[in-house]
């Protein structure tokens, strides 16, 4: 899917956005929802490329699966195939989370390798351990992943990395097994509360979770449920980003403030006015934004590495320099190219991105090299003066549900060909 977005920018944008459902916990919850063998409705679903994808894996499997008014139904109850075909597989790299989930519904598992955004190395080692640890049998061999339950057990599982997928794989794994497990140095996001509620509701029984501990007591089987997905904090964060850049105020529903920590102390450090009011926030750019001393991505409750990208277009009209640090994926400074094309002056050493500002960035033609990075390349096309084009190749929607519909009604002047 090639889409072209032609942004007029230079314009205040004000107004009220309603925030769509996590993507990040969509994908791993319809994953887990072949775990029942009956129906599950998830609500909140966003419209995304990336969920569709998921329910064709679904399909692929055996599960019926149909999306409406933002719901996803999955029926579980006639799955019967232990293998997803490769194609649907490389189209997304939060696929991988359905080899937990898979090979526990049918007690064995055959996927090729996922895709995804080309942000760098991301083995999946510590999935295959983990699961290993389980007395899961594992092999890669010619690109697939093959996976055996017949002799899976209960274990303590210790990731060396709090991995979110490895994480989520562990769970679904796990909590079909007999007995306790525990993970530790497990990941701590909000999305795997989100999943983990999701199982319990469904029948699971697992504590800890949003702790680096998390408990499993197996269970023989779950039921289907009706869920609905957390909002989406990356989003969010995009949309305080365009306040920020385009210096506008801009109501924010259907919001967590604690999933936000991170980014609203960034932000208020920077001089936004930032304030919360139940599931509703609301963000106020400064005059004149402070820069960021040193932003480093790290594990939550640290500052995201999906928000990294998208701060970088205000950054740049910060008052001196601003250094951003990325500890997780050593491609995501792939925009810097078209960001000095249009007018920034940033220098990145190793995993480091310095950032010199007050710099006015002007319109050009640039190409979105991932999800993150082309959400900040419109960014930084709204905040320039005169026109930019910003070519993708399907990036964009894998996780942004409306958005030219929604940047449209702030005020903007962009168009999707």
């Amino acid at each position: 899917m090639f889409l072209k977005y032609i942004v007029k920018g230079d314009r205040e944008l004000c107004g009220s956005v309603r925030i769509q459902g996590a993507k990040n916990s969509v994908l791993p919850i319809l994953a887990a929802s072949i775990l029942s063998n009956d129906k599950c409705e998830i609500h909140d679903c966003p419209d995304l490329s990336d969920v569709r994808y998921t329910m064709e894996i679904l399909e692929a499997i055996g599960c019926s699966a149909a999306y409406e008014n933002g719901t996803v139904t999955v029926d579980s109850s006639s799955a019967f195939n232990c293998e997803i075909p490769p194609h649907l597989m490389r189209q997304l790299r939060s696929s991988i989370v359905f080899l937990g989930a898979v090979t526990m519904k049918m007690g064995k598992a055959r996927m090729s390798m996922p895709g995804g955004c080309p942000l760098g190395a991301r083995p999946i080692d510590l999935h295959l351990k983990a699961l290993k640890a389980l007395g899961i049998k594992a092999r890669e061999e010619a690109g697939f992943i093959e996976t055996d339950a017949s002799d899976a057990k209960c274990a303590h599982v210790h990731l060396a990395f709090p991995s979110v997928g490895a994480t989520e794989n562990t769970i679904l794994a796990a909590v079909k097994i007999k007995g306790e497990s525990l993970i530790t140095n497990a990941a701590r996001e909000p999305e795997i509360v989100d999943l983990c509620n999701f199982l319990n509701a469904m029948g699971a029984h697992i504590t800890g979770s949003g702790t680096g501990t998390i408990h499993i007591e197996g269970v023989a089987s779950l039921k289907g449920i009706n869920y609905r997905i957390i909002p989406d904090r990356i989003a969010a964060a995009t949309y305080m980003c365009i306040a920020m850049a385009t210096g506008g105020e801009i109501e924010l529903e259907n919001v967590k403030r604690d999933h936000l920590t991170a980014i609203t102390n960034e932000l208020r450090d920077e001089g936004a006015r930032v304030e919360f009011f139940g599931e509703r926030g609301y963000i106020r750019a400064p005059g004149k934004i402070k820069s960021a001393a040193m932003i480093k991505t790290m594990p939550y409750p640290g500052f995201p590495t999906d928000a990294q990208s998208v701060f970088m277009p205000h950054l740049i009209k910060g008052d001196s320099t601003s250094v951003i640090v990325e500890n997780i994926f050593e491609n995501r400074f792939k925009i810097v190219p078209d960001l000095n094309l249009m007018g920034a002056d940033i220098v990145t050493e190793g995993r480091s991105a310095i950032i010199r500002g007050p710099r006015q960035l002007s319109g050009a033609h640039v190409v979105a090299p991932d999800l993150r990075g082309g959400a900040a390349l419109l960014i930084a096309a709204l905040s320039a003066k005169g026109e930019s084009v910003i070519e993708d190749e399907g990036h964009i929607a894998r996780g942004y549900e409306n958005l030219v519909e929604n940047i449209r009604s702030l005020g903007a002047d962009i168009r999707c060909e």
